[in-house]
């Protein structure tokens, strides 16, 4: 597969990460920024191709990992993360854990405020708290 950039401007929906992650947005998201991440070339090239072809909607996650160059690289880029969470004591990976939580707890925060000003601007939607609808009559 070509490895170059997909300038095509196109970029899979969420759908496809929602599957993967039970219907969670904040998990989607998450996933969704870590194949940006594997796509601008940070895990190797295999894994940059694999990322761009599933941001672009080309190849799914799911057909994506059944392809033996981009499995074999990604086993090869975790296997020292493996090792160096093997050597962790049981503390430093609660402390790791905990702070992964609070990651996703914020970017819950960051989601929910978004939506919560999307609805709040969208044309013809009213503030619950706008005053319409009252009358002392």
């Amino acid at each position: 597969m070509d490895s170059a950039p997909d300038n095509s401007g196109k970029r899979v929906d969420d759908s496809e990460f929602l599957e993967m992650t039970q219907q969670d947005p904040v998990q989607a998201k998450i996933l969704r920024r870590s194949l940006e991440h594997l796509a601008s070339g940070l895990g190797g090239d295999a894994l940059k191709e694999m990322a761009q072809e599933v941001l672009s909607g080309r190849m799914g996650l799911r057909e994506a990992a059944d392809v033996s160059a981009y499995a074999e690289q990604a086993v090869e880029r975790a296997a020292p993360l493996a090792e160096r969470w093997a050597a962790l004591s049981d503390g430093e990976r609660e402390a790791l854990a905990a702070e992964g939580e609070r990651q996703i707890e914020d970017e819950r925060r960051r989601l929910d405020e978004q939506r919560r000003t999307e609805s709040e601007n969208r044309p013809g939607t009213k503030s619950r708290h706008d005053g319409s609808g009252w009358s002392l009559y």
